[in-house]
């Protein structure tokens, strides 16, 4: 069961049987700072003065584009997730909002055909938890392959806090009170009980930046609000 909930059709159903109330739920498990986290952890990018590209990874129902698209409105912009229910959501939101300026993807990232050396920006929000070492080790690598010499990421996850009663009252919230209101909106608290159990085993994204690390990208790990979200942002050197 432990590796079963790592397998790409296992997490695949998972987030296609969520996708009606996710984006709430995100809200919900984040106190409310999902939204300004999804601004901050795009702030160790560079500016530049020419149009880039920028590609989000598990875009999920694409709550990260606004954020991007404020810091980079002069940008190419591709989304890429292997849910077709959240990209369900993401294609509405891209008509109704975003005049579909968005391109979408629907491809698992474990196993992609993205053009190499192409990106200017990988970005990932709230992704990284339901990958296993080997896996994040495979998605180190791609980062690296799809990302132009110079190209900057940032990824970001929500985390265990440090603090100990901070870490039992968050436990208790994602892993008790989160699944109720899971039920009540999906009729099922199983789900959004999973995404504690992630949590738990994911505990900070400071195993993840050593795996990026040791693929020869440059990063920085990054804690926000008493790390109850951490991550961590970079480049691709030459």
């Amino acid at each position: 069961m432990e590796n079963s909930i790592y397998d790409p059709e296992y997490v695949k159903g998972l987030f296609d049987r969520m996708s009606d109330s996710y984006e709430r739920m995100n809200y919900l498990t984040s106190f409310g700072f999902s939204i300004r986290w999804r601004t901050q952890f795009l702030k160790s990018f560079k500016k530049p003065e020419d149009k880039v590209s920028i590609i989000d990874l598990l875009t999920g129902m694409g709550e990260t584009w606004q954020a991007t698209k404020n810091r980079f409105p002069n940008s190419d912009l591709i989304a890429l997730d292997f849910s077709s229910e959240m990209l369900k959501y993401a294609m509405h939101k891209n008509r109704t909002k975003f005049n579909n300026q968005i391109t979408l993807v629907q491809q698992d990232i474990l196993r992609n055909d993205l053009p190499s050396n192409h990106f200017d920006f990988v970005t990932c929000a709230f992704g990284l938890k339901t990958f296993n070492d080997e896996q994040l080790n495979f998605l180190a690598k791609e980062t690296n392959r799809i990302l132009k010499v110079g190209g900057q990421f940032s990824f970001i996850e929500i985390s265990k806090p440090t603090n100990r009663l901070l870490k039992a009252l968050y436990g208790f919230y994602l892993g008790q009170v989160i699944p109720v209101l899971g039920k009540l909106l999906l009729g099922d608290p199983e789900e959004y009980r999973m995404l504690w159990k992630y949590t738990d085993k994911f505990e900070n994204a400071k195993r993840a930046q050593g795996i990026f690390e040791n693929t020869g990208l440059k990063t920085e790990f990054i804690s926000y609000f008493y790390g109850c979200a951490s991550g961590f942002y970079g480049s691709k050197g030459s």
